[in-house]
């Protein structure tokens, strides 16, 4: 019988590197918003690239939610780039 395991997050499960499971959770909180955003906008892919400073094909990979294909620095770019605040909290 194999005992059930509890994870704070589907990255603490999925991830057996806890640094790298910290990354994917700031990357995912970041995309989720920018896609949030990107949707409330109203626009078409072609003009959210214009305004994201990236091409349509990354904009269908961002609205697809393919988390994989973004680094954490190219989504805080996008995010100022929709007027959202990003702000890094630091604690020990």
């Amino acid at each position: 019988m194999s005992k059930n395991q509890e994870f704070k997050s589907v990255w603490d499960a999925l991830e057996d590197d806890p640094v790298r499971a910290q990354n994917m959770k700031l990357r995912s909180a970041l995309l989720i918003e920018i896609r949030e955003q990107v949707n409330k906008l109203n626009i078409t892919q072609t003009k959210a690239a214009e305004v994201l400073c990236i091409s349509q094909p990354r904009v269908s990979a961002l609205l697809q939610g393919k988390i994989e294909k973004f680094r954490l620095d190219s989504l805080v770019d996008m995010a100022h780039r929709l007027d959202l605040n990003v702000s890094i909290r630091l604690a020990s």
